[in-house]
């Protein structure tokens, strides 16, 4: 990154920055200057026809000042002299009492996870714009039920430069791409949706090359097939086996949520009094890891300038530690874990998770359906709720088959799993072999800020869970 990034095109000197912030900062407990240069693209290809395209710049800062469990904030899409110093006013005039002392343990790190490539100018338009319309041409090719197929690319390049009191830097590049499919088949009068994709911290020829968004266009073609052949799945309380991956999303909502740090301070957590304590069976042990090499939840500093980490939240069955940002750490006394992220700098960080997943077990998949007299095999979800208070949650699943003495016999549709996070890790009697990270599509939403994350796990038998369904 170059030095001037974002001081070259305005009055304000990095000097000048430093000693406003220094200035607005003394006596607070926390805070800091975030300072951000976002550039993105979307392209979307509609039935061979180009339906969007889209690029947009974002340029501009956020000033956080922290007094014990009080934050301020300012943000602004003007780096100059004047807006800082408007900035710094504000905060000056939300926290009257600064009696705070001022952190200075931040942790530093050489390790980089990804790439400073810039995606969006990698790769010629004309080029994606041509991979798109090939996807369109060789789903229409492959099966005649096919009667609608979207594919879209999203690319983005981030430049974001952290100071803190007294001339801490921190900075990071971070690029990132998508690359989705979705295919509708119409036979016999019924119609039905498949969707695929990928993507993560790299260019779009990481994930592309050598034709590879076949396989994505194969795999969401694949789901719309099986979709066509599905019946009604059943109701009731049964077992539930758990495919290896996407199904994570079931763990990153119901479970992941509520270890972060802000809900357990503030004691809103179905986990907040259970620390150290037996919250699942010995096999289950879960990590958010930050660190995985060109993955989409990956950082190699948070948006407070901490390195990422791997973190083991429940080992072998007991809590052992909360998702962590500096604030929610500080008033836990307990340290940040590198889980500070925040949307852009129009938000302020709180503690959101990064790739989270269940670590292997020892069972096979197929030992866990042969134990099924009568159940689902859930392989892929849609959308979900959750409330973070009572852990319960609802989950729709897009890809489902009945299991019926040990075999899976047909495809299932309109499967949603009902349950309690917390409750569901007790019930978890099997855990796989075969653990794999989602294909690199996953966004979670909290408090109105998305950022992008992995999830991940083995197949997993749950003995008991509620399915709803269409017929009893």
């Amino acid at each position: 990154m170059k030095v001037d990034t974002f001081f070259k095109h305005t009055d304000l000197s990095r000097n000048e920055a430093e000693q406003i912030v220094s200035e607005t900062l003394n006596k607070c407990d926390d805070g800091e200057l975030y300072l951000e240069n976002s550039k993105s693209e979307t392209l979307v290809l509609d039935d061979n026809k180009i339906k969007t395209t889209s690029y947009n710049t974002s340029l501009g800062y956020g000033l956080r000042a922290v007094t014990g469990d009080v934050t301020a904030y300012s943000h602004s899409n003007e780096i100059s002299k004047h807006s800082l110093k408007e900035s710094s006013n504000n905060l000056f005039s939300t926290l009257k009492s600064k009696k705070g002392t001022y952190d200075r343990s931040t942790s530093r790190t050489n390790v980089k996870l990804y790439s400073d490539i810039n995606p969006i100018e990698a790769k010629p338009l004309k080029a994606k714009i041509d991979i798109l319309k090939k996807v369109d041409g060789y789903l229409r090719k492959k099966e005649n039920i096919v009667k609608q197929v979207t594919a879209s690319f999203f690319g983005q390049h981030e430049e974001i430069e952290i100071l803190r009191c007294g001339g801490e830097t921190f900075k990071d590049i971070r690029p990132l791409i998508r690359f989705d499919v979705s295919v509708m088949v119409e036979k016999n009068g019924r119609k039905e949706m498949g969707t695929s994709g990928t993507g993560g911290r790299m260019s779009y020829d990481d994930y592309l090359k050598d034709e590879n968004w076949k396989k994505i266009c194969d795999e969401a073609l694949r789901q719309a097939q099986i979709n066509l052949d599905s019946k009604p799945a059943p109701a009731g309380e049964m077992k539930v086996v758990l495919g290896p991956g996407l199904p994570g999303i079931l763990l990153h909502e119901a479970i992941g949520h509520g270890l972060e740090g802000d809900f357990n301070r503030k004691k809103t957590s179905a986990f907040h009094n259970l620390m150290n304590q037996k919250v699942a069976r010995e096999d289950i042990t879960i990590v958010d890891d930050g660190t995985i090499a060109n993955r989409r939840g990956s950082l190699t500093i948070d948006d407070e300038g901490t390195p990422t980490s791997r973190t083991v939240l429940i080992e072998n069955g007991i809590l052992k530690n909360y998702i962590q940002d500096r604030l929610n750490a500080r008033l836990m006394n307990m340290k940040s874990t590198g889980n500070g992220r925040r949307e852009s700098f129009r938000h302020m960080p709180m503690p959101r998770m990064t790739n989270t997943f269940m670590v292997n077990g020892r069972y096979s998949q197929e030992e866990m359906i042969k134990s099924v007299n009568k159940g689902i095999f859930a392989v892929s979800f849609g959308g979900g709720q959750v409330d973070i208070t009572s852990g319960k949650f609802v989950f729709n699943c897009t890809e489902a088959y009945q299991i019926e003495n040990g075999k899976i016999t047909f495809p299932v549709k309109g499967a949603t799993l009902i349950g309690n996070g917390p409750d569901i890790l007790t019930k978890v009697s099997m855990v796989g072999n075969d653990m794999k990270l989602d294909p690199g599509i996953g966004t979670c939403g909290k408090n109105g800020q998305t950022v992008p994350v992995g999830v991940g796990q083995p197949s997993m038998l749950v003995d008991q869970i509620i399915v709803g369904g269409t017929k009893l």
